[in-house]
């Protein structure tokens, strides 16, 4: 597709190009409802062809792909040119997951070699991301120097670039000339009168911008990136930052104006704002939103455009499947002295077998959403779910980092989330503080499905109200939710138990308080 210059002359026929990406929501394909269907949960009937190679192996833009496919983030892009009250770039904080921090910065020669090192140890990493600790078009020079040698020797990884937008315009045709095919950007507000309050400067051609005249900047810019993106067919996510009281509500309007320009995905993640990270709104007491509040409006915008779920809002260096960190095994120090044998052939066929297991666990789901046919009732509930991937229940309750939460209904299981929690097991023995804490990160769940617990959290969160279910260990979990599901309707039915709708939960901040 050309590229039209923005002026009065084209600006309706620009216009119609937009609505009729954003009709589509950048895949060109609707789902039986009408309402396009090519995101996070989607699969190879849902979209055409060419945009499914882009995603179904792209564990961030396919919520299915991440239960089988890595990611890693490399660390070349120390600088930045904005500032966000939600975010201190803080450095060697290794129990920590939030963006920006980061343990090792690296050379792109090191990036390169840091990639093909870890390719090669695990074979279903698909994609490498660039996303600081700094903004990675913020640093150029770096950025594209890491993706061209990645580019020349790891032609069959994905090239992923986080920003937040300022400089993106400028950089466009580059990302297009190394295939970078998959594009996030942060927006937070399209209204620079709140913009004001998130961003408190930019630094933007030379000069310092503040205040409303700074988000006005940002928002132009962000805009423009992301319509120039789209127009070239590039994959664009957009990450938002829930802040309540400042963009909570405003966030359905940037849903729409992210939609309507071709926006693929809409990421809204929960505000980090522990005291102890030293950011604005940390120290200023803003508090985050509870369980209840971002799956609301994740609800509410997901009629418009596709919802990612399942964003861990990860670390700038960030190695492994989402929700784990194995970026200690890869230290430059280990990296340098490595000789790295980099088998894209080994790779390939190692990648065919996860598809194989991965089809699997769709017949499974599928197999088991027909007794669910004909099915009759308005009973939605959550449950939690201690896994290490591959889409099973195949992790031990005091082992679990994280719950992945899935909402049940007759419609089948859906993927709505995940919890991070502090571990309960310590060296052979519970951890009774990181209990409570689990019982309220989960306690909007009826159930929690595990592969193993023990005797006392299994009385205490029966006591609290959430059942532990260790029949399914080790089985898919999809299919296992919606078999306890259809149990559980056939209490409700026949007066076995009443249905009860649970309270609302606390979404995890700061850094673990117990590691492995």
């Amino acid at each position: 597709m050309q590229l039209l210059p923005i002026d009065a002359s084209n600006q309706g026929k620009l216009d119609q190009v937009m609505q009729q990406m954003a009709d589509h929501k950048g895949c060109g394909t609707t789902g039986g409802s009408g309402k396009s269907s090519c995101g996070s949960g989607a699969g190879p009937n849902d979209m055409a062809p060419e945009i499914w190679e882009k995603v179904k192996n792209h564990p961030c833009y396919s919520e299915e792909a991440h239960h089988h496919y890595a990611r890693m983030h490399v660390a070349v892009a120390p600088a930045c040119n904005i500032q966000c009250n939600y975010c201190n770039r803080k450095y060697d904080c290794a129990n920590e997951s939030r963006p920006g921090v980061v343990s090792e910065k690296l050379t792109p020669e090191q990036a390169s070699k840091k990639v093909l090192a870890v390719a090669s140890a695990i074979p279903q990493m698909t994609v490498l991301g660039i996303a600081g600790p700094g903004d990675p078009l913020a640093n150029p020079e770096k950025t594209f120097k890491t993706f061209e040698l990645i580019y020349k020797t790891a032609p069959d990884i994905k090239l992923c670039l986080s920003t937040n937008g300022l400089m993106l315009p400028d950089h466009v045709d580059t990302i297009a000339k190394f295939k970078v095919d998959h594009v996030t950007i942060t927006i937070n507000m399209v209204d620079p009168e709140i913009g004001q309050y998130i961003y408190p400067w930019i630094f933007y051609n030379h000069k310092r911008y503040t205040g409303v005249e700074a988000a006005r900047i940002l928002h132009e810019r962000q805009m423009l990136g992301l319509e120039m993106l789209t127009e070239r067919g590039i994959l664009c996510k957009v990450n938002s930052v829930m802040i309540p009281g400042v963009n909570d509500k405003h966030l359905v309007e940037v849903n729409r104006a992210v939609k309507s320009r071709g926006a693929f995905l809409h990421n809204i993640m929960p505000l980090i704002s522990a005291p102890e990270h030293g950011t604005v709104f940390g120290m200023t007491g803003q508090r985050g939103p509870t369980a209840q509040e971002l799956k609301a409006l994740q609800d509410s915008c997901e009629g418009e455009m596709n919802m990612m779920r399942h964003c861990r809002q990860c670390r700038a260096d960030a190695v492994g499947l989402l929700g784990e960190d194995r970026s200690a095994e890869f230290t430059t120090e280990k990296i340098m002295g490595m000789e790295v044998q980099y088998d894209s052939d080994a790779r390939k066929a190692y990648q065919s077998k996860v598809e194989v297991e991965r089809q699997a666990k769709v017949e499974a789901k599928q197999e088991e959403l027909r007794g669910l046919a004909g099915e009759s009732s308005d009973i939605h509930l959550l449950i939690a779910v201690a896994t290490k991937g591959s889409g099973l229940v195949n992790e031990h309750f005091g082992h679990a980092k994280e719950f992945q939460i899935y909402e049940l209904s007759t419609a089948g299981a859906k993927f709505v989330g995940h919890r991070r929690v502090d571990l309960y097991c310590q060296g052979g023995y519970g951890e009774e503080d990181s209990l409570a804490t689990i019982i309220r990160a989960i306690n909007d769940c009826h159930a929690v499905f595990v592969a193993k617990i023990g005797g006392c959290p299994k009385a205490d969160l029966t006591q609290a109200g959430i059942e532990p279910v260790e029949e399914f260990a080790g089985q898919f979990i999809e299919k296992s939710a919606i078999t306890w599901f259809k149990a559980y309707l056939e209490k409700v039915k026949t007066g076995a138990l009443t249905h009860q709708p649970r309270g609302d939960a606390q979404i995890r901040q700061g850094a673990f308080l117990a590691a492995a």
